[in-house]
């Protein structure tokens, strides 16, 4: 399975990576991105299984990454891994195609719960 993790932190992004060795999915192929629309290239060119997305990233945000991709019809899930989890951010976040959305700070217990029956 093909993991993409955008997020403009790359400190985040490690962290992100590390959780999910911790959880157990170290076996999966991961790539990186920094921002939406560099995620859209790499979406383009790889055709990742799942996406794990920051919702706040300069050029193109996390939810207009989502929007981008619904709309050409990405088969794959995508979830976001961000600070703000208010019933608001989760509701809009499913609204626009989200499959899960973890919150900062997470654990590796957070990603099997949210993660468990698609990368198992």
């Amino acid at each position: 399975m093909k993991i993409l993790v955008v997020d403009d932190s790359k400190a985040m992004r490690m962290i992100v990576l590390r959780t999910l060795r911790q959880a157990g999915y170290g076996d999966h192929e991961t790539k990186e991105a920094a921002d939406g629309k560099l995620g859209l290239d790499i979406v383009h060119e790889w055709a990742p299984d799942v996406i794990i997305s920051d919702w706040n990233m300069p050029n193109m945000n996390g939810l207009e990454f989502l929007q981008a991709l619904k709309a050409e019809g990405y088969p794959g899930l995508f979830g976001f891994v961000t600070t703000e989890g208010s019933p608001k951010m989760r509701e809009t976040a499913m609204d626009a195609g989200a499959g899960f959305l973890v919150t900062k700070p997470f654990t590796a217990q957070s990603f099997k719960d949210e993660l468990g029956s698609v990368l198992d």
